[in-house]
């Protein structure tokens, strides 16, 4: 690999496991202790499972049953009939892998409309630039500068089923171009490709231990689509299909002040990697046709998108104990001040052997009657060496522009809360 394509691949790796560890577990697991082999999931375009509002960046990543606001179309669009005003913006900017290089950044922004009481639309831009680099042949001569991007295009439609339920649905075109072509020792090209998501949402009071609460849940199967080639002759990569599930209780303490806690599990629907076998020097061993011989579990190269993401629960070489490290978990906490101040804290946990990211989160919004500004910031609290994500800060700007009103009956949700989009 020339230097030109170390920031490149940094920050591919980064976007989704630690970065000195993701690009070498495919075809070159270690060993963690204990018997524990490292053994991450990579895919292609992982910038698509980025958190990109701070909302839920600082509540650990959780977002599939938090209450509705503008960034519901990337954790779950059906949320987006639940949204009190009629129309609303939002942008969010976060530079990501800022103690590795200075300029890759990731933006986000939104746009959503209310078109009657039941249903409402979202569209959504993600842009993930990678910076500026510097391209150089084998001999180490300057052959062009080039910015590698990639981006994603959303369309989504939410519905009310019930005053309490609603379902959803987004559609979402994928460009990523990381190299330009500018490299004449590889044929690349960019990778596109459509996905689909298809999600739930359900809200509403209930008491426990006479106690009440507003009780909600949410799922979305997210990224289900075709894979991605890179290079004309190459392997196509599967995208980051996701299964992510959740479920939060809010509490009114009085009038003013309100407390929200959150639990969310998340499980990519791509094939993990097998065990490929070695010879007595340890030298992997290949076919007749050049392919790596595997030892144990399943060929990912074998299967459609389809068929790799239903043999996910149960393909991990070592069995139904590494399936189960293959889910990732999120709690997040919001304590929320007149409708117009939040304080937010969270926690997310990947197992060592699928990455090893497990990183606290923080931080605080306010209100200012339409507009909306969030934080949050990012520290890790365990790692197999320094993290790149450590000290991500987002930065999230949100405008509701006026509260959509119907002549038919209310739509609120049973027991007369109104939804919280702060």
């Amino acid at each position: 690999m020339t230097n030109s394509f170390r920031k490149l691949f940094l920050g591919l790796a980064g976007a989704t496991v630690l970065a000195a560890t993701s690009t070498q577990a495919q075809i070159n697991p270690g060993d963690l202790g204990g018997g524990n082999r490292l053994n991450t999931i990579t895919t292609a375009v992982p910038f698509l499972m980025i958190s990109p509002d701070a909302r839920s960046g600082a509540m650990g990543d959780v977002g599939v049953a938090t209450s509705p606001d503008a960034f519901s179309i990337h954790w779950n669009a059906a949320k987006l009939a639940f949204l009190e005003e009629k129309t609303g913006f939002s942008a969010s900017y976060t530079p990501w892998l800022r103690n590795l290089v200075p300029d890759i950044n990731l933006l986000y922004a939104t746009f959503n409309y209310k078109l009657d009481k039941l249903q409402s639309f979202g569209l959504a831009l993600k842009y993930f630039s990678l910076g500026d680099i510097n391209f150089t042949d084998m001999n180490g001569t300057n052959i062009g500068r080039f910015n590698p991007n990639e981006f994603s295009i959303d369309g989504a439609y939410s519905r009310k089923l019930s005053d309490n339920f609603s379902v959803g649905i987004a559609m979402r075109y994928i460009y990523s171009n990381l190299a330009g072509g500018l490299d004449p020792n590889m044929q690349t090209t960019a990778g596109t490709g459509f996905a689909g998501d298809i999600s739930a949402y359900y809200r509403k009071d209930i008491k426990l231990f006479k106690v009440p609460f507003e009780w909600s849940w949410g799922a979305n199967i997210s990224n289900i689509g075709n894979k991605i080639r890179y290079t004309q002759s190459g392997q196509a990569n599967f995208i980051p299909a996701n299964l992510r599930l959740g479920t939060g209780l809010k509490y009114d303490i009085d009038k003013y002040n309100a407390f929200s806690l959150f639990l969310e599990f998340n499980k990519l629907l791509v094939p993990t990697n097998p065990i490929y076998a070695r010879d007595a020097t340890g030298r992997f061993i290949y076919d007749n046709q050049n392919n790596l011989v595997v030892e144990r579990g399943e060929n990912p190269n074998d299967k459609s998108v389809i068929e790799g993401a239903l043999s996910s629960f149960t393909d991990a070489p070592d069995g139904f104990k590494e399936e189960l490290r293959e889910i990732n978990t999120s709690v997040g906490a919001e304590y929320l001040y007149n409708k117009m101040f939040a304080v937010r804290a969270g926690y997310f946990y990947e197992h060592p052997t699928k990455g090893g990211r497990q990183y606290v989160t923080f931080g605080a919004g306010v209100k200012f009657n339409s507009f909306q500004l969030h934080l949050s910031y990012l520290f890790p609290t365990f790692q197999l060496q320094r993290s790149p994500l450590e000290n991500t800060l987002r930065f999230s700007l949100q405008f509701d522009l006026g509260a959509f009103k119907s002549n038919s009956n209310s739509s609120t949700p049973s027991g007369g809360s109104t939804p919280s989009q702060f």
